[in-house]
């Protein structure tokens, strides 16, 4: 992980007149830097991208416009401003404690309004989901195996999409916060453009690598998210074939990760499929 150098943020701090209001911190992949800051009184969250997804992103959380997501509140070059959400409650947390479908029904929702069409248009940044999965094809090539029943999956659904969209592209239980009365709230989009199925896929490999694994625990949750959001679940589970291939790849590529739960959501899609 990227050590976290404070002074990055002092530019910032001045020019948007934020205070701080707790510690930084570096998050795990995209080693993006976070303050927690306050303007005239109100919460807000500091962030300073250095990925180009992640810079591309803000954009994104830009032309949602607070609805559905947490509300911009400056942006300038990688450093965004957002409204910060101080509600106490967690979908993770709420997953692990019984309330698996409750968490996956409100994921849908959040994404339904993400998914909305908007008239304003769309920022340029967005990537298709076909260069996205670009990167699988080098772990097929290299592993074959599972990565190889995730290529020829995510080809063919890719082949003939359906219901296209503006995406999240990393929607999951630690991606939507507690924004008290303005409900739940999207933050650390990637910014994609396909179909709309794909941004569910990330809800049955989370909120972590034990729940996701567990035993009836995807056939299970693809039911209650196919159910919720109007999805087809055979195909539901072919997006989930494909992502946990493509997120495995990446693992790997990256280095400073397990791809183990990864591939073993891989493989029990795969089974399931079969």
């Amino acid at each position: 992980m990227a050590e976290l150098n404070p002074a990055a943020f002092a530019p910032w701090l001045e020019r948007w007149r934020l205070t701080p209001d707790g510690e930084g911190f570096v998050t795990g992949h995209s080693r993006s830097l976070l303050l927690p800051v306050a303007r005239d009184g109100a919460p807000a969250m500091l962030k300073i991208a250095v990925a180009p997804e992640e810079i591309a992103g803000g954009a994104l959380m830009e032309w949602w416009a607070g609805d559905g997501a947490a509300r911009v509140l400056a942006r300038e070059e990688g450093a965004i401003l957002l409204e910060r959400a101080v509600g106490t409650r967690s979908l993770a947390a709420m997953a692990r404690d019984g309330g698996d479908d409750a968490a996956s029904g409100i994921l849908c929702q959040v994404l339904a309004r993400l998914h909305a069409p908007r008239k304003a248009a769309p920022p340029s940044t967005l990537v298709p989901l076909d260069v996205w999965f670009r990167a699988l094809r080098p772990a097929t090539a290299r592993l074959g195996g599972v990565f190889t029943e995730a290529l020829a999956t995510a080809d063919r659904l890719l082949g003939e999409p359906r219901d296209i969209a503006i995406l999240h592209g990393d929607l999951h239980h630690a991606n939507v916060l507690d924004g008290g009365d303005r409900g739940w709230l999207a933050i650390d989009p990637k910014g994609l453009v396909g179909e709309r199925g794909f941004d569910h896929a990330n809800i049955l490999c989370n909120p972590d690598a034990e729940t996701a694994v567990a035993p009836g625990r995807l056939a299970a949750q693809a039911w209650v998210v196919a159910t919720a959001a109007d999805l087809e679940p055979r195909r539901l589970l072919g997006w989930v074939l494909a992502y946990a291939g493509l997120s495995a790849a990446w693992t790997l590529e990256d280095g400073r990760f397990d791809s183990t739960p990864a591939v073993e959501i891989a493989r029990i899609a795969a089974a399931q499929l079969a």
